[in-house]
């Protein structure tokens, strides 16, 4: 397995990422342990997760996924051997996002507790907090990398305007830069990522890890038809935004590439993200240990030209 640099650092990951928002939601503690267990044996090591996660389920406050993989970690005595990013910046109970350089100082704190550790490798800035000067919150960060707190740092949800005038800052006040991306992207998102944002990682050397790329579970093939859509708790939402025309025709496109490799669809839409030169890789999930190999075999699979050209066509955005 072909490792990969984050930006301009040091840091090699392994070309699959794996989400840690179905942690505390999706997957109880149990589960979560042999997801991970799972994970680290076959020799992934690259773990995302957030403070928020997973807040929006009922009873919970937020840090519950950091919280497991803290636990997870300890009990495995395996810190040194991780690659980990978590996130800061989305709605904790202010009532809305924050980069403030209060907040993330206190906020740091809080994930490094939970995650039982002293340092975090990759930290996002998880949603664009306007109201603070990139100045400020690039600072901020500076402080907490000197400190040895965090060693990377990224930006997630972020326009490309917004990131262009963050590179700037970086510049033109000799502070850290966001060196990684955490855009939404898959094959039925394209246009968000490729049109301004692609180009600005390229031209700046950036790491590009990429969330939804399963889009949300539909590109696994499990959502068909209107009937399809109770089979998850975002099955309706999934199956509303992406069972169209244009849906169908990947779904096909996936299902003839899969059939001719002998591999599933969920291992075909990875592999045509990890086939994509500007991205580091994407992040996919699981609930149960049974789709672990399904995701994992992904990063085995080289796809020919000719089949990300009939990928590329099948999710064509640009009309």
């Amino acid at each position: 397995m072909e490792l990969r640099r984050l930006g301009s650092s040091d840091i090699l990951v392994p070309p699959l990422c794996f989400g840690g928002n179905v942690f505390g939601w999706t997957a109880d503690e149990a589960t979560s342990f042999r997801l991970l267990d799972g994970l680290f044996e076959a020799g992934f090591n690259f773990i995302d997760t957030a403070d928020v996660y997973s807040r929006w389920v009922k009873g919970n406050e937020g840090g519950e996924s950091e919280a497991i993989i803290g636990r997870w970690m300890k009990a495995r005595g395996n810190r040194g051997r991780i690659v980990l990013a978590t996130k800061v910046g989305a709605d904790m109970g202010l009532g809305r996002r924050s980069l403030a350089p209060d907040y993330v100082r206190t906020a740091v704190e809080a994930s490094l507790k939970r995650l039982q550790t002293d340092h975090i490798d990759l930290y996002f800035s998880h949603w664009d907090d306007p109201e603070t000067p990139f100045e400020d919150v690039l600072a901020t960060y500076e402080e907490l990398i000197k400190a040895g707190k965090v060693r990377l740092i990224g930006a997630s949800n972020l326009s490309a305007s917004r990131l262009f005038e963050a590179l700037a800052v970086s510049a033109r006040e000799k502070l850290p830069r966001y060196e990684v991306l955490q855009p939404e992207y898959n094959l039925c998102e394209r246009e968000g990522f490729e049109a301004e944002l692609e180009p600005i990682c390229r031209r700046n050397g950036l790491g590009v890890v990429t969330y939804f790329s399963l889009a949300a579970g539909f590109l696994t093939g499990k959502y068909r038809s209107e009937a399809d859509a109770g089979k998850s708790v975002r099955g309706r939402e999934v199956v509303g935004k992406y069972l169209n025309a244009r849906g169908t025709r990947i779904l096909a496109a996936l299902d003839e590439v899969a059939q001719a490799r002998g591999a599933t669809p969920a291992q075909v839409a990875l592999a045509w993200i990890m086939a994509r030169p500007s991205v580091t890789a994407p992040i996919a999930s699981a609930s149960r240990l049974e789709q672990l190999p399904d995701l994992l075999a992904a990063a085995e699979l080289s796809l020919t030209t000719a089949e990300v050209a009939r990928l590329d066509a099948a999710s064509d955005w640009k009309g």
